[in-house]
């Protein structure tokens, strides 16, 4: 638990015709990733295969609005990713061929159903004998009349020359115009930098509103019967061409030569190779994927660096942020994990020690966790908070509800800022040793036990003093210590002083880091400070109405401005105070492969953008 362990090393061999079945069952998982090992050549020339998916993007491009949505889950793949690429393109072909009638007149009455529906409204907001529209459609050689369409506050210059009726709608703002051809020209070229639009007055109008309201429903009706005939047979033309199939198969072919790269294949298998984070999920996978594979799990090449995991209990998982924070720790790396989600909410609740603030940050990480996974650790901070407002006495700042079970902070402030520093100095010490521990798992204790380990004497010695006088030996020794284990490895003389002036050093920064704690019990000190200017200001307010909603509010601030507050502080103690005594992020972080997404559309986007 406290050190990563490495991924194991997979082999998996599948019929070629199964390989794309195999690669998503795995990649659903979320345990394995792929590192090629090629043995023979990959199938698929990559430059027909790209200039195959430009194609599919410029068919995507035209076509795509009318292609049905499709459930990968629905369609199995039971061909080489090359193969079901080229056999879904052609039959996109196919379908483009005997649909781009049915799509062009589809597209013309969706523009005319459009059109109906813009006149639809204009002849709503017309008045019954405002304007003779069938008139209008008759202006002239010389005249042109037209209904402009702009976004609803779009800015409009119209020129004397023209004749304008504006009517204002809820959606968009529409001009209706008569003058010359070049004028309403002009006008045509300000609508399209408006991103607006320029429609004809229809001939088929008439002067009555209410017969034209009448050949608008009546057109629109045919409209949207000619719409539906079309799109039924759209949908007979995707079932001849299994056009659900190919557009399945074009999506998880992109999938796999965008995120896979290419696969070790021969003419009757392919063989795919990587790192899994938990074996028997791979197998499990592979079985219920119905695919023609096998898997076997040998040594990893000599060349291949195994990607590292965290194991850790699901209540520790979130503490695995902090480390994440600077990388995965190398092969032979301490995982802190465990030992921080001890001290990380520790330090969380002392300085923000209140029974019905942590109630609130409890809830708050319970409800808020499930969109925000780092809000989890609320959880844990929450609960130290409210252990920690017991010890303190306060509940929601009032200090009167609970006695306090140790001391009220602006009452005996000298050891709340005391305890914040032992604890400091026992997690440093717990650091120092981590290191040594690391390089017993690295091979590397001799010398650390005949070096670094003087450090840890000398800190402990130091510390130790303010209990006993005695300690100071223990000190003094580390210091001998680790002048002549220094020495000795480096069969230098220089080495001996050289030793105890980078000690000198280290053993400053470590007790600077050391005093960097007692920001914990100073920010308590403060919490409780803060805490009692909001009681004293809703005492002040001379009623139960105004105490209560002074109280209230108080404490929303105190929650809003210090959970920001104290969660830096308890990160910058981790990062900078802790971290720097053992963490060095050499390891490479196992990344699973991404499978493709449920929805084919997702996974064709992707391929196209």
């Amino acid at each position: 638990m406290i050190r990563p362990q490495p991924a194991t090393w997979f082999e998996v061999v599948a019929a070629r015709d199964d390989v794309l079945l195999a690669l998503e069952a795995l990649a659903r998982t979320g345990a394995i990733e792929l590192e090629s090992q090629l043995r023979g050549a990959a199938r698929g020339d990559p430059t027909v295969i790209a200039r195959q998916l430009r194609e599919y993007g410029e068919l995507a491009a035209r076509y795509r609005s009318y292609w049905p949505t499709v459930d990968l889950a629905s369609v199995e793949c039971h061909q080489a990713p090359e193969a079901a690429l080229a056999g879904a393109l052609d039959a996109i072909r196919r379908w483009a061929r005997d649909a781009d009638p049915l799509v062009a007149d589809l597209q013309r009455l969706e523009s005319e159903h459009s059109t109906l529906a813009q006149w639809r409204t204009v002849i709503h907001h017309l008045t019954a004998d405002s304007l003779d529209l069938g008139a209008l459609a008759n202006v002239g050689p010389n005249m042109e009349a037209a209904l402009f369409v702009f976004r609803h506050g779009a800015t409009v210059s119209l020129t004397p020359s023209l004749l304008a009726k504006e009517i204002e709608t809820d959606g968009d703002r529409l001009i209706i115009t008569v003058g010359t051809r070049d004028a309403v020209a002009a006008l045509a070229e300000q609508a399209a930098a408006l991103q607006g639009r320029k429609l004809g007055i229809p001939p088929w109008l008439v002067a009555d509103r209410d017969a034209n309201s009448a050949l608008i429903a009546q057109r629109e009706a045919a409209c949207e019967h000619e719409i539906e005939g079309l799109r039924a047979k759209l949908i007979e033309c995707d079932r001849q061409h299994q056009l659900p199939r190919a557009l399945a198969d074009v999506a998880r072919a992109a999938w796999c030569f965008q995120r896979v790269g290419p696969i070790d294949a021969g003419t009757i298998l392919s063989r795919l190779t990587g790192w899994a984070s938990d074996p028997a999920r791979l197998i499990a996978a592979l079985d219920a994927s119905g695919a023609r594979a096998l898997a076997h799990f040998p040594s990893p090449p000599a060349s291949a660096q195994p990607p590292l995991l965290l194991r850790n209990p699901r209540w520790i998982r979130p503490f695995e942020i902090f480390s994440r924070l600077l990388g995965m720790p190398g092969r032979f790396g301490a995982d802190p994990s465990a030992l921080l989600a001890i001290v990380a909410p520790l330090m969380f609740g002392y300085m923000f020690g209140d029974v019905g603030q942590g109630l609130v940050l409890l809830v708050a990480g319970l409800v808020l966790s499930r969109r925000l996974p780092a809000l989890r650790l609320l959880v844990a901070g929450g609960i130290s908070s409210m252990i920690f407002g017991v010890m303190f006495g306060s509940v929601f700042s009032v200090e009167v509800v609970v006695p306090a079970l140790w001391v009220h902070p602006i009452a005996a402030p000298l050891p709340v800022l005391v305890v914040p520093l032992i604890g400091g100095a026992i997690l440093l010490g717990i650091g120092l040793a981590l290191g040594g521990l690391e390089a017993w798992w690295g091979r590397d204790f001799r010398r650390w036990l005949l070096a670094e380990s003087g450090l840890l004497a000398v800190y402990a010695g130091l510390m130790l003093t303010f209990v006993h006088t005695a300690a100071l030996y223990l000190a003094a020794a580390g210091l001998v210590w680790h002048m002549f284990g220094t020495a000795y490895l480096e069969r230098r003389p220089t080495a001996f002083l050289l030793a105890a002036a980078k000690l000198a050093e280290r053993t400053i920064q470590i007790l600077i880091n050391t005093l960097s704690f007692v920001r914990v019990g100073a920010f308590a000190l403060a919490h409780a400070g803060l805490s009692a200017a909001v009681v004293a200001l809703a005492r002040g307010t001379g009623g139960a109405v105004g105490y209560a909603l002074v109280l209230v509010a108080g404490n929303a601030v105190i929650l809003l401005l210090e959970v920001l507050v104290v969660s830096i502080q308890t990160t910058r103690l981790v990062l900078f105070e802790f971290f720097t005594r053992f963490f060095v992020a050499k390891g490479r972080e196992f990344r699973p492969l991404a499978p493709p997404s449920v929805s084919a559309e997702e996974n064709l986007h992707e391929a196209t953008r």
